[in-house]
């Protein structure tokens, strides 16, 4: 591991506290252009979301019904009932989004799985590059105003679900995350820059409240007319035992 990416996870809590945690839950509020463009504006409902922390499973409640649920890996998303019967599934998700732009519409199940694999993303950051497969680099660093943040470079393994197979993430001069810049693959391609604010610490576990995504520009800059997803975060807890990660039963 080299020394940036050691400093990045010392600055968030460090993994010998981040490996005490199994699983964390969040109460979410999004929205942004992208649901929009893709037919499904988002309310302002709060949600709660679960995600598990050394393997890729997540899911929000309520979805689509207030008995109802997502359940997300990579290779499956499915809409629950609380009592895990299943009302709608896709095996190979990634597979539904062949040929799709930014105006192509989602169905219930393509919204599921994006929510599934972003807040998985995001949650885990920036721990897991301590994850098998993950690879990190560091790379030039990025002047935003009078800061210059340094830049990780990551390469995604196959078997986990993202944006896209490689990100960038920017950091602070106290290692904290600041912007985090990607693809969205499985809406054309279209390039996003997030910036992240309010960060809070959490059971020994710093982590960013408020998510901005923007579009960015072929010069790496925010279009800050176009805001695709904004993502708000409250009431963060953290669990040791298993019995809220798979599946998500609560």
């Amino acid at each position: 591991m080299n020394d940036l990416a050691a400093d990045v996870l010392d600055s968030h809590g460090g993994l010998k506290c981040w490996h005490r945690w199994s699983t964390v839950t969040a109460t979410i509020v999004s929205g942004g252009e992208l649901f929009l463009a893709k037919g499904l504006p988002q309310d302002p409902t709060p949600r709660q979301m679960t995600v598990s922390l050394h393997e890729e499973h997540a899911s929000v409640r309520p979805f689509g019904a207030d008995d109802q649920r997502t359940d997300f890996t990579p290779d499956r998303i499915a809409v629950e009932k609380l009592d895990g019967t299943v009302v709608a599934e896709r095996r190979n998700p990634r597979d539904a989004f062949r040929g799709h732009i930014l105006e192509t519409p989602w169905d219930p199940l393509d919204r599921a799985y994006f929510n599934g694999y972003a807040l998985w993303t995001y949650l885990t950051t920036p721990f897991l590059i301590s994850m098998p497969g993950f690879a990190a680099e560091e790379a030039e660093p990025w002047q935003e105003g009078t800061e210059r943040w340094r830049h990780l470079r990551v390469t995604f393994p196959d078997g986990i679900a993202s944006h896209c197979g490689t990100q960038d993430f920017y950091f602070g001069e106290d290692g904290l995350l600041r912007r985090h810049d990607y693809h969205v693959d499985i809406a054309g391609g279209f390039a996003a820059a997030q910036y992240v604010h309010d960060f809070v610490r959490v059971q020994g576990i710093s982590l960013p409240t408020k998510r901005r995504a923007y579009l960015r520009d072929v010069a790496g800059r925010p279009v800050h007319e176009h805001l695709m997803v904004s993502i708000d975060l409250s009431d963060v807890r953290f669990f040791a035992s298993t019995s809220r990660g798979r599946g998500a039963r609560s």
